[in-house]
């Protein structure tokens, strides 16, 4: 077992702090695989940004905690290396239970996620409770959710069939009670290939800018979080069907919609479908390019610049370049 601290970490608090203040949110970025984390770190050290890596409770399990601690060990000491201090968070996204968040804590996590979004008002508000006890007490900080987001997570489990706006003033409510250190809502944002829902005539709407205000009004300075807010490349759909895959219908966040969202009151953007679409598209064309390979150095070693390229667009997009 380890600390956050002596994995080289940081926990949110800070970090979150100056992005509310400076008008940019800092990339929560998830990873399931090692090109995708070295295309991360290349991306962070070459702009200088914050950074939050996210693990799914299935990548956890999967990796355990001496794997998981390691690779963020990793990551840090890459960025020491290069001579250069940058805030680096672990963070457990979308635990689901109390159990869950423990583990991730003593095995090293500097944040967790406790979703209680599918429980009951104050069923939520007592599980974040208990969660925020135990973290705090080891300097960890934690993040909640309330409203529920259309689309699987990534574990399969079924969101809702219609976007649920989270009430604002309930959201005030739950800050007050909960004592958690940031929240993620529900703006109009979705998990899953279909971000958005569009409008009858097709066009996109624009995200509620107005609960976001809201809250910042009545909880100034307090940062909210945004999920489901990949844009889906249309070349990377594209590519994945002419190599053999079976993508139909995508909706993506509008870039400019992000940007507006992270000089407001969000202070973290999660990632995680362009980055899974953008390595498995490229997979595809290069075993396609080379079906005599044996070795999956044959598209590990080309992924790793690709999604580097991708992650310098997205701290272009949240404003976090040279925030470090």
């Amino acid at each position: 077992m380890y600390t956050y601290q002596e994995l080289g970490l940081v926990n949110t608090k800070e970090m979150f702090a100056k992005a509310y203040r400076e008008g940019y949110a800092v990339p929560a970025l998830n990873f399931v695989t090692i090109e995708q984390l070295n295309g991360m770190i290349d991306a962070v050290i070459e702009k200088k940004s914050p950074v939050i890596l996210l693990v799914s409770p299935n990548l956890h399990r999967q990796l355990g905690h001496e794997m998981t601690a390691r690779l963020a060990q990793v990551a840090t000491d890459r960025i020491k290396e290069a001579g250069l201090q940058i805030p680096v968070a672990l963070h457990l996204d979308h635990g689901m239970t109390y159990e869950q968040c423990v583990m991730a804590i003593e095995g090293g996590f500097s944040s967790v996620m406790i979703d209680g979004s599918k429980l009951p008002f104050e069923e939520n508000i007592a599980l974040t409770k208990k969660v925020v006890e135990y973290a705090h007490a080891h300097g960890v900080t934690v993040e909640a959710e309330l409203g529920i987001l259309k689309g699987k997570e990534e574990d399969g489990t079924e969101g809702t069939d219609e976007s649920m706006y989270t009430d604002p003033e309930m959201a005030v409510d739950f800050i007050r009670r909960s004592g958690c250190d940031s929240l993620a809502i529900s703006i109009g944002t979705c998990h899953g290939l279909v971000k958005m829902v569009p409008n009858e005539d097709g066009t996109l709407p624009e995200l509620r800018y107005d609960i976001l205000q809201y809250i910042s009004d009545k909880e100034p300075g307090f940062p909210i979080v945004l999920h489901g807010c990949s844009n889906i490349s249309q070349k990377y759909v594209d590519m994945i069907n002419e190599h053999g895959g079976h993508i139909e219908k995508t909706v993506g966040i509008p870039d400019d919609q992000v940007r507006k969202a992270s000089k407001l009151a969000v202070c973290k953007v999660n990632i995680a479908t362009d980055g899974w679409i953008c390595g498995l598209a490229n997979t595809r064309r290069i075993l396609d390019e080379e079906p005599g390979a044996i070795d999956s150095r044959a598209f590990t070693l080309k992924i790793r610049p690709l999604m580097k390229e991708l992650y310098l667009h997205k701290i272009d997009i949240m404003g976090s370049a040279d925030r470090a």
